[in-house]
């Protein structure tokens, strides 16, 4: 009976030990998150900052605080990312490196000085750290967190060398170092995941690593001691020693010896020069004779010559008729494509236009076996057959990566020049985009918006790393973007500038994705590039078109008229009021503006480059597990 009744008091007191462990929880938890407040309030308060941070002990940290992510179940900060905020100052190493759960860190395009704390270079849980754009100095950190991923240091003032600590990275993917005043060799990082790498423009030495041989000449460029691929090859070879003259030993004699020299050379040149003249004259005299004499029978002789000239370039041409006739209907097929016709197919073929572009327009051919292509039909083109193949050529090869649209085949004749390519379904992003706008439409969610430009800066990436960077797009706008049933993006139209006629004949909207300098110039560049990508990153915030309409005739373009509302302190009125209806998504939307408008920088000098595209869209968008649909709206889901 007792025994019964022990058992009946442990069952009872089971409820009020769980209720005990689970305070003691919350109360560890409140106390870990407490703990992360108080140290991002002491970071704050130990910088000036040009932008006003709504930090204060009296808010929720997670909920409201500007640039502050915390875990699914609020117990720990994970992200902080304060990206242009106009700090100024160093950190002190007490403050953000006790933030032990911190995953992402970003405080890029600040005024930040001093060391960079050992501390939060190597909090356990960080992978992703962005700290370019500040004024860092003095070496790098010998400590780094084993799960970093992306690293990116650039554009500071760091010195001394390359800490060989890289070699235990094992997940990193990025690393950027460039523009900063690092010396030494580069270490042998052999890091199979390594993706991208930058160690540009800084004062490093010796030879390139092997494993490291296989990055782009960009990625080392600017460090005028370095060699080897893919760099130029470093030379075993020392310079041979300048001859040794023997002493004089009477300078007069010298002096007198070679005076005496001199004369006679100028003598014997003389008298060979007189020869040479008379020589000459005689020559000439006999050459005129020759040619009176010949003058008369040359004459009758050229009449005849003419006649059986013509009578054998005539039956040439008569012979070659039939080859050409073959070889005019031959289109051109790369290796590797598994198609089989020929022009003749192509003209019998259903035909669809897809669209008009600036270099001419693009058909869906329906071929009688039910084979579908895309044929391109260019306009004003210039260059010559050679030339023409030879960028087919290189356009074939910058086709071999998943963001970029291959090249099947081409044709080349007086009066046409086609390009034929695999049919997509599912459209442009263009079409996705703006198409059907209405109450029944569905709508592109945010996820899927900034999957499609990440590929698309992928693809602008191969083509401008290939060709050792002499590569431009040269015609980026959404609708030669093309949109798989995933959201993968791949462009097309790229690399044709250089065999059209310029200026090309381009439609107001193909206008409003130039950038200034190419209106003034027509000549595109890399960093025009990056211009017209940010117009389509603007394009894809706003839902607007790169021109927009003020009035009757007033237009402004895209860029202008987002500057004017951001001014005017209407920022909210900039979004697509389509994305508005997603939640959590309303600070990566603003990060991504501000970076659209460094993208649209009036002066090219001041856009980022490419790899810097990358990294900043993988900074500011990542996806969560959690679902971020609108409770009105599903995501659109592509069908074929």
């Amino acid at each position: 009976m007792e025994q019964a009744m022990d058992h009946s008091k442990i069952l009872l007191s089971l409820p009020c030990l769980l209720s005990l462990l689970l305070f003691f929880s919350s109360q560890v938890t409140a106390d870990l998150l407490d703990s992360d407040k108080q140290a991002l309030l002491a970071f704050a308060s130990a910088l000036h900052h040009g932008r006003k941070l709504n930090w204060n002990s009296t808010t929720p940290i997670c909920s409201s605080w500007i640039g502050v992510k915390c875990s699914v179940d609020q117990a720990r900060v994970q992200a902080i990312r304060l990206p242009g905020m106009g700090l100024f100052g160093s950190i002190p190493s007490n403050t953000l490196a006790k933030l032990d759960a911190l995953q992402t860190l970003s405080l890029r395009s600040n005024h930040l000085v001093g060391n960079l704390p050992t501390g939060i270079s190597s909090l356990p849980s960080l992978r992703y750290l962005y700290l370019q754009d500040n004024n860092f100095s003095g070496n790098l950190p010998e400590l780094f967190s084993s799960r970093l991923t992306v690293l990116d240091l650039s554009y500071n003032s760091f010195t001394g060398e390359i800490p060989d600590v890289f070699q235990n990275l094992s997940q990193l993917s990025v690393l950027y170092l460039q523009n900063n005043s690092l010396s030494g060799s580069i270490p042998d990082f052999k890091l199979v995941g390594l993706k991208r790498l930058n160690l540009s423009y800084n004062k490093l030495n010796g030879s390139i690593p092997t494993s490291l041989q296989k990055f782009p000449n960009e990625s080392f460029t600017g460090n005028s001691l370095l060699c080897g691929p893919p760099l130029v090859q470093c030379s075993a070879v020392l310079p041979s020693p300048s001859p040794i003259l023997p002493p004089i030993s009477n300078p007069e004699e010298f002096h007198s010896k070679h005076k005496h020299v001199a004369i006679g050379t100028w003598a014997i040149i003389a008298i060979v020069a007189g020869g040479l003249s008379v020589l000459l004259l005689l020559v000439m005299v006999f050459i005129v004779c020759v040619m009176k004499k010949n003058g008369r029978e040359g004459s009758e002789a050229s009449k005849k010559k003419s006649s059986a000239s013509e009578k054998s370039e005539k039956s040439k041409g008569e012979s070659s008729n039939d080859a050409q006739n073959v070889e005019k209907n031959k289109l051109s097929f790369f290796e590797g494509c598994s198609y089989n016709f020929d022009l003749d197919d192509l003209l019998r073929a259903s035909a669809e236009i897809l669209g008009k572009g600036t270099y001419g327009t693009s058909y869906k051919a329906v071929l009688e076996d039910g084979t579908m292509v895309v044929v391109k039909r260019l306009k004003e083109v210039v260059s010559g057959k050679r030339e023409f193949e030879q960028q087919m050529e290189i356009i074939r090869r910058l086709g071999d990566h998943p963001n970029v649209l291959s090249i099947r085949a081409y044709y080349y004749s007086k009066e046409e020049k086609l390009l034929v390519y695999d049919f997509i379904p599912c459209g442009s992003f263009s079409s996705l985009l703006h198409g059907n706008r209405g109450s029944n439409r569905t709508s592109l969610d945010w996820d899927s918006r900034v999957k499609i430009l990440r590929g698309v800066a992928h693809g602008i990436e191969h083509i401008h790393s290939e060709g050792g960077g002499q590569f431009v797009h040269g015609n980026i706008k959404s609708s030669n973007v093309l949109v798989s049933q995933n959201f993968e993006a791949c462009v097309s139209d790229f690399c044709l500038s250089s065999i059209m006629n310029t200026p090309v004949n381009c439609s107001r909207i193909a206008v409003g994705y130039h950038a200034p300098e190419v209106i003034e110039t027509q000549k595109p560049t890399q960093k025009s590039d990056i211009y017209s990508f940010g117009v389509m990153l603007l394009e894809m915030l706003t839902g607007k078109s790169p021109l927009q309409s003020q009035g009757v005739d007033d237009i402004v373009d895209l860029p202008k008229w987002v500057q004017s509302m951001v001014r005017e302190e209407w920022t909210s009125e900039v979004f697509d009021a389509e994305l508005l209806r997603y939640p959590n998504i309303e600070e990566e939307m603003v990060q991504m503006l501000q970076f659209a408008m460094a993208c649209v920088a009036s002066n090219p000098e001041r856009r980022p480059k490419i790899d810097s595209v990358i990294s900043m869209i993988e900074e500011i968008w990542q996806p969560s597990s959690s679902n971020r649909s609108s409770s009105e709206e599903k995501s659109v889901r592509i069908t074929g």
